[in-house]
């Protein structure tokens, strides 16, 4: 395991799918302190807070269509709307969102280490 060399913790929520496990795994190799909060399945709104209290929220959105073509799940857009409208205190809260539906996981980390470099 390498020395964490940056000292803050970098929360990450999202919808499924949205790259979170990959953003996290990228950013632990550089050195950063990452973590992926599941709020997209709690009913508590501020659960993002209350398991991390990260010092930057990052919010990576992917669109319905998008999730499903990444990773088939047996769920219907009403689920996945249902996951929207939990993460809706997460996101009003993020220091970053970026939406990946475009973009590859080089591109995602490029964005949120030029945001780090910028912001913190």
């Amino acid at each position: 395991m390498l020395n964490t060399k940056h000292k803050l913790i970098i929360g990450l929520v999202g919808p499924c799918a949205s790259g979170k496990t990959t953003l996290q795994s990228d950013l632990e190799e550089l050195g950063y302190r990452a973590r992926h909060i599941a709020q997209e399945h709690s009913f508590v709104k501020d659960m993002w807070l209350r398991l991390t209290n990260p010092d930057v929220l990052i919010f990576l959105d992917v669109s319905y269509i998008v999730s499903q073509k990444r990773r088939k799940q047996d769920w219907l857009e009403t689920d996945f709307q249902e996951q929207q409208r939990r993460l809706r205190h997460a996101r009003q809260h993020a220091n970053l969102l970026i939406n990946t539906d475009t973009l590859n996981t080089k591109e995602v980390l490029k964005k949120v280490l030029d945001f780090l470099k910028e912001e913190v």
